[in-house]
């Protein structure tokens, strides 16, 4: 079953040359109930494929981020 989250920077950080703002949402539809499981790579690859931002070279965390799974 899948499952969607909107995942939503909590402030502006600013880490290795790069900018996280809190208008940088995402959508992410993944088969399990944490998008940060399993290394975060969807979470990584949509932050990517949409923003441009390099969540690895920022050393981005979970505490960074809101998740809310919607429905």
């Amino acid at each position: 079953m899948l499952h969607q989250f909107r995942i939503t920077p909590k402030m502006v950080k600013r880490s290795n040359g790069t900018l996280l703002t809190p208008e940088m949402e995402i959508i992410v539809t993944i088969n399990s109930y944490d998008p940060f499981c399993n290394g975060a790579h969807a979470v990584k690859d949509e932050y990517m494929r949409v923003w441009g931002y390099d969540y690895e070279h920022a050393c981005a965390s979970r505490g960074w981020f809101d998740v809310e799974q919607m429905h």
